[in-house]
């Protein structure tokens, strides 16, 4: 098999082509004057089973497009099997349409990259499961919860933990982290947000006095959602509160947000290349998905399971 990386996240790609002890395979990805993206790939490709490896983030548009254009060029050169590893599916927040005249943006973007050539997609913990159904070809999804819960047992596994959802959509997550975590207590945090991008914390669901809480969500972009959150554990008698989240988008000013808020730590993978936004953040910790990728993709060129991973 050949492994392709885009420029979204080249440390995540070299850390997987170290876990497989396979290169990566040379291309060229360059732009002209114009901004316009030119992909040439540098090996041969016929017959092999290639995986691109390629996040929708910052800036989204730029990495979509490279990664449909990398794809376009590889079954121009009569790949076999093409499979997207998208470790952050960016337009997964746009999965329903919130009001009239509204578009469906994850959908486009699937059938932009099932159009473009891919045979398969392989991401991290999206949006919502049931965007897998937006893709008319194979789409696993993969979750983060093994990686963070060992990480948790690791440095909290001796205090009283709760797990708590940020909000009532994330319970699903927060209670498959949770029966990792030897069957912690969940408790959630009922939110209502005026306007997109601001939320306000109406009430806390669940006893969490005396605990040590641990707030877990798939996305952490302006990092308010989380901070409320904190604040109304700390003000409702938590011990401490810590966040774990898969993709930190980490817009604006929600690095200094953090820093500032009551949270004792947010720990965030490495599905987005953002090293450098956090680098002086003492309160921002990466945690590497590179192994959990690696071994799926692995699964996938052996047509083996990639559920098992997570039995």
């Amino acid at each position: 098999m050949k492994l392709l990386a885009g420029n979204s996240n080249l440390p995540l790609s070299r850390a997987i082509a170290r876990y497989l002890e396979l290169p990566l395979t040379e291309a060229s990805v360059r732009r002209f004057a114009d901004e316009e993206i030119f992909v040439e790939i540098l090996e041969n490709v016929r017959g092999e089973d290639v995986f691109v490896v390629q996040s929708t983030s910052f800036p989204a548009n730029d990495n979509l497009m490279e990664l449909l254009i990398m794809i376009d060029a590889l079954k121009r050169a009569s790949a076999k099997r093409i499979t997207a590893v998208v470790p952050y599916f960016g337009y997964a927040r746009q999965d329903r349409k919130p009001g009239p005249r509204t578009p469906i943006s994850a959908k486009l973007v699937a059938n932009l990259i099932t159009t473009a050539g891919a045979d398969r997609v392989l991401s991290v913990d999206l949006h919502a499961g049931q965007i897998q159904g937006f893709f008319d070809i194979p789409t696993d999804n993969l979750y983060a919860a093994p990686v963070m819960s060992a990480d948790i047992q690791t440095r909290f596994g001796d205090r009283n933990l709760m797990v708590v959802s940020p909000d009532v959509g994330g319970v699903v997550r927060a209670r498959a982290l949770a029966k990792r975590l030897d069957n912690a207590a969940l408790a959630i945090v009922d939110k209502r947000r005026e306007r997109p991008g601001e939320s306000e914390v109406m009430n806390i669901i669940g006893d969490v006095e005396g605990r040590f809480c641990i707030l877990i969500d798939d996305i952490v972009d302006s990092a308010g959602t989380l901070c409320n959150a904190a604040a109304a554990l700390k003000a409702a008698g938590a011990e401490g509160v810590v966040a774990y989240c898969t993709h930190g988008v980490l817009s604006g000013g929600a690095v200094a947000r953090v820093e500032k808020s009551v949270l004792e730590e947010l720990v965030i993978t490495d599905s987005i290349g953002n090293h450098d936004v956090i680098k002086d953040a003492s309160h921002i910790r990466h945690l590497t998905i590179a192994p959990l990728l690696a071994e799926a993709i692995k699964r996938i060129a052996e047509e083996a399971s990639v559920s098992s991973l997570f039995d």
